[in-house]
């Protein structure tokens, strides 16, 4: 199963979205800055970004002064952010505005709901503003994040049009498969975030064991599981050799019994608090 840093996975919508991405969750100011410059120059194309981060300006000028700098085009650039709050139509859609003139980069190349927070009507309400200003060229993709399968059930149920992508916390100690299965079967693009178990996990026998035998960093082996189950993974560091360490997944792969043993490494691991967290129950 061959990967590299230029991987992309065509979205069922059309478009490409590379299968490396940086998160930058916790991360504001002149460390979300530092951060995303340092990802772009050590070769990342994909970056993480969400209203509720309150980076996004910050991420926004490290995309345009790299590219300032470097000549390679914005559009070789995809980036991700999102709507921190479903409060109706008029709302998403001031929401999506004001997003797109805080980062700067002219338009956004995925746009997603958050969460599912606020029930089905204001879900719908936000979803059709979103996919409106993706209609309107403002937006490039449109999509969900946290989503648990009643609510990609209920978009389904609806008739409108399906998300590209969800993005879920999926690693070997919460693999999903509930999600996975609804979202596979309906060409729905998975992304990983907190591929790392937010760290907690490295010293897992497990985990320590492949990595001894592959002569890699457990962060490795978890991003080359999260690629080579079909996800997006988005790593996230402010460190430049964390940064580029992240990178190093190419060179080698797991086996079949490898995946499987990780899969069956599932123990429902919540890795984020705050209000994200009260979604748990729900998926």
């Amino acid at each position: 199963m061959a990967f590299s840093l230029e991987s992309t996975q065509k979205l069922r919508d059309g478009n490409e979205i590379p299968l490396m991405g940086f998160g930058t969750y916790e991360m504001e100011g002149h460390e979300a800055y530092s951060a995303v410059k340092h990802a772009l120059e050590a070769g990342y194309r994909h970056i993480d970004s969400a209203e509720w981060y309150y980076n996004e300006r910050q991420c926004g000028r490290a995309v345009v002064d790299f590219c300032t700098a470097s000549g390679v085009p914005r559009s070789s650039i995809f980036f991700t952010t999102k709507l921190q709050t479903n409060a109706g139509y008029a709302a998403a859609k001031a929401s999506i505005a004001r997003s797109l003139e805080t980062c700067g980069l002219g338009y956004i190349d995925l746009y997603l709901m958050h969460s599912p927070i606020g029930g089905p009507t204001k879900r719908a309400d936000s979803w059709r503003a979103i996919l409106e200003a993706r209609d309107e060229g403002k937006i490039r993709s449109a999509g969900v994040s946290n989503f648990g399968v009643k609510h990609l059930k209920e978009i389904l149920d609806s008739g409108v049009e399906l998300p590209v992508l969800n993005q879920v916390d999926l690693h070997p100690f919460m693999t999903r498969t509930d999600i996975v299965a609804i979202c596979k079967e309906h060409d729905i693009a998975l992304e990983a975030w907190a591929p790392l178990v937010r760290g907690y996990r490295f010293t897992h026998p497990s985990i320590r064991n492949l990595a001894q035998k592959y002569h890699k960093e457990p962060a490795q082996v978890l991003l080359r599981y999260s690629l080579q189950k079909g996800y997006i993974p988005l790593p996230k560091s402010s460190s430049p050799p964390r940064i580029r360490s992240n990178l190093d997944v190419y060179d080698f792969e797991l086996t079949s019994v490898e995946i499987a043993h990780l899969d069956n490494l599932n123990e429902g691991a919540i890795v984020i608090s705050g209000w994200l967290s009260s979604l748990i129950p729900v998926f």
